[in-house]
């Protein structure tokens, strides 16, 4: 489906690119007391192509599997949207401690229904100027409601809301459509991007989501210029920490929901960055009855897809860790997934990055320089242990995302004494400064060989494309 919000990642029959994400205002909590979802999902008009999917079988989760549950666990170019005033080290200082860490799984979707007409009046309708990105689903439009009633609003008045319109020509998008409202649509959870609700008219499909001011992950870590600063390490820690505390909830529920596309540009960020997951298009049900995987055609994303999944079709639970350690990866070097930009043996950062995750010594030269040295030794090590267990080629070596979480947590505890952050951040420059061989990858750079980004500030290199 691409991301939610806006993704540029295109559609392709095998395979689909991570992407920029897009932002959305995180709006308030209230309920829509208008038209809310029935039971269950309506069917499209028999006009509609291939809809015999129906929303019936819920994905196949019964209601009775449904019951709330409590868990531990607490996009358009963002350029539209500079990230100007303090830092984003003094934002993330000034936030709120973490969300209450509480989730629930409804019986049935609490969506509302929104009128055709009434998301083309929000959008001003469909204006080129509030397009957020695009993406093999269709477009993603920025738009406003009032926020008791969800009636459209004036522009810049009221909450704001991201509509993404399907096109009608994407098979792909519409079992991606009935899958975000069967999943998202019963999941409530801080660290899930809030599906409001939906439209179906006639061949109209649209989705009605909570909006994200600080766009994705993907952006903040691999987009240049004025309207990205370098995000910190403890604000990657506690993106990291949401983001996994996200993925715990699904795998904690009775019967476990395997995410199936973690990376950089579904995980979006609110005017706090509290990470939130989104795009559930790809979500599928676990195993169950005692057995340890599901056997399903490989969808996902190059580079981040576990490699048992991409061989067999074998889909675990633990398929999603692997995906959480790329991204970790990501985090921690400040490199992509995969980007034939880099010399050849550069080409996968798994593959590459590995021995310096494993051997204390060399971890300074792989850490993103964009740091600076402004991070605890002790932590990058820890975290860097911590992602080579979620790579482990055998899933049943992998934790488990309630380990992950307790071991972040553990991680963002630890602080920086004064010489060893001046230690870490001479080194870090040193090794920049000599480019640890073929892995220069500092601002400073302008040849380096990590993904770039052009001089206009676009995304260059080649990213991964997404399986299909």
């Amino acid at each position: 489906m691409g991301n939610c919000f806006g993704s540029e990642e295109t559609e392709a029959a095998a395979m689909k690119a991570p992407t920029p994400a897009h932002h959305h205002g995180r709006p308030q909590e209230s309920a829509a007391t208008a038209r809310r979802a029935p039971n269950a999902i309506p069917s499209m008009s028999s006009g509609h192509h291939h809809h015999h999917h129906r929303h019936h079988h819920h994905n196949g989760r019964s209601s009775s599997s449904m019951s709330s549950i409590t868990t531990r666990s607490s996009n358009s170019s963002s350029s539209n949207l500079p990230l100007s005033g303090p830092s984003n080290a003094d934002v993330a200082a000034a936030a709120p401690p973490y969300p209450d860490q509480e989730g629930r799984i409804l019986e049935i979707p609490n969506l509302r229904i929104f009128t055709f007409a009434e998301l083309r009046a929000a959008t001003r309708n469909f204006k080129p100027d509030t397009v957020l990105g695009e993406g093999g689903f269709g477009r993603v439009y920025k738009g406003w409601v009032d926020e008791k009633t969800m009636s459209p609003a004036r522009s810049g008045t009221g909450m704001v809301i991201a509509v993404k319109k399907l096109n009608p020509e994407s098979v792909q998008g519409l079992q991606e459509w009935q899958s975000e409202v069967n999943f998202l649509g019963r999941l409530s959870h801080p660290n899930l991007v809030r599906l409001i609700g939906y439209c179906v008219e006639d061949r109209e499909l649209l989705l009605v989501y909570e909006f994200m001011a600080k766009g994705s992950l993907e952006n903040h870590l691999f987009r240049k210029g004025s309207a990205y600063q370098p995000i910190s390490w403890n604000l990657r820690l506690r993106i990291a920490i949401g983001a996994a505390r996200g993925l715990a909830f699904l795998h904690s529920s009775e019967k476990q929901i395997i995410y199936r596309d973690f990376k950089a540009s579904n995980i979006l960020l609110d005017t706090h960055y509290n990470a939130k997951l989104s795009d559930f298009g790809l979500a599928k049900n676990g195993p169950t009855a005692g057995e340890s995987h599901v056997t399903t055609r490989v969808m996902g994303t190059y580079g981040y897809a576990a490699p048992e999944y991409v061989a067999t079709g074998h889909l675990y639970v633990k398929s999603d860790v692997y995906g959480f350690g790329v991204v970790l990866l990501e985090m921690l070097t400040g490199m992509r997934a995969l980007d034939t930009g880099r010399p050849a043996a550069q080409h996968s950062l798994v593959e590459w990055a590995k021995p310096y995750l494993a051997d204390r010594r060399k971890l300074a030269r792989l850490v993103d320089p964009r740091l600076e040295g402004q991070y605890p030794s002790k932590a990058a090590q820890h975290a860097a242990q911590l992602t080579l267990r979620c790579l482990a080629g055998d899933p049943r070596s992998r934790p488990s995302m309630a380990e992950v979480v307790q071991s972040l947590e553990d991680i963002e505890r630890i602080k920086a004494h004064p010489k060893a952050a001046s230690a870490s951040a001479s080194a870090s420059r040193d090794d920049a400064s000599h480019g640890h061989g073929q892995h220069q990858h500092g601002h400073r750079h302008h040849h380096s060989s990590r993904a770039r980004s052009g001089s206009d500030g676009s995304l260059s290199g080649h990213p991964s494309p997404r399986v299909r």
